[in-house]
């Protein structure tokens, strides 16, 4: 196996650590390019991760954590070297992971996120599912995440965890103006139709619509967008011993109850 490592230079020691994993890589018996790779080593934060995802389309990838919270890269810094031993002696799997995508093209692994480009005004977005009307929202905006996604951008607006093999799509709205509204959680097969409506005259306002962070298209008052399951997957490498519900725990600091 060849693989290519992908660093975060704004990382402190992303280079040395590259430099020392690649050593130890071509001890194992793995191959180091520049170029074409079998499989991508993201050194980094999710950031990083989500950058490779689309960089490096269909190939698989790894993460190793030099950020910060990292879910993507789950990987720690102690543990490193013994992950390269587990990828050069086969002991792992590929996690085909579900994308979402805004008009049939734009694909995000984490989420599409529906937001006003200008602050301090609130909009009003009606979301059809499958041609159902589900609500006319008052928010300063909408998520549509992925179970791998469900733990990023939608968890901190108060969505819930999807475990990566669910099978489903969570829509969470951002600060609404209504008590009862809460998080949607929904098969993946679902199409949603979102239109970006007028609260009242005079009071035009673009609406951004944001794939992994990046701006993909920008929706002027009455414009609809289809947010979707995509065709397209990710390929996490998911080594021997992964556990999601561990990576959970650690990451969010589930210690349980001190109540016995």
């Amino acid at each position: 196996m060849t693989i290519r490592f992908q660093v975060n230079a704004a990382k402190p020691r992303s280079a040395e650590v590259r430099m020392q994993l690649a050593e130890r890589a071509r001890a194992l018996g793995l191959g180091v390019s520049d170029g074409e790779a079998d499989a991508v080593v993201v050194l980094g934060g999710d950031g990083t991760f989500l950058r490779a995802v689309h960089d490096f389309p269909g190939i698989p990838l790894l993460g190793l954590n030099l950020g910060g919270l990292g879910y993507l890269t789950a990987v720690e810094e102690k543990d490193f070297t013994a992950a390269l031993e587990k990828l050069a002696a086969g002991r792992y799997r590929l996690s085909e992971r579900r994308m979402i995508e805004a008009n049939g093209g734009s694909a995000a692994l984490n989420d599409i996120v529906i937001t006003r480009e200008m602050s301090g005004r609130t909009m009003r977005l009606d979301l059809e599912a499958d041609g159902h009307l589900v609500t006319h929202y008052m928010a300063d905006g909408l998520i549509f995440a992925t179970p791998t996604g469900s733990t990023a951008y939608s968890l901190s607006a108060g969505g819930p965890v999807l475990m990566p093999y669910s099978g489903s799509l969570v829509v969470t709205p951002m600060n609404p103006h209504a008590l009862g509204v809460r998080p949607l959680v929904v098969r993946d097969s679902v199409r949603f139709t979102v239109t970006a409506r007028s609260r009242t005259a005079g009071n035009a306002m673009k609406i951004g619509v944001y794939a992994d962070g990046e701006n993909v298209l920008t929706l002027d008052e009455g414009e609809s967008v289809v947010i979707a399951a995509s065709g397209k997957t990710a390929k996490l490498i998911e080594l021997e011993g992964y556990d999601p519900y561990g990576v959970l725990a650690r990451k969010l600091g589930w210690s349980g109850s001190n109540v016995k």
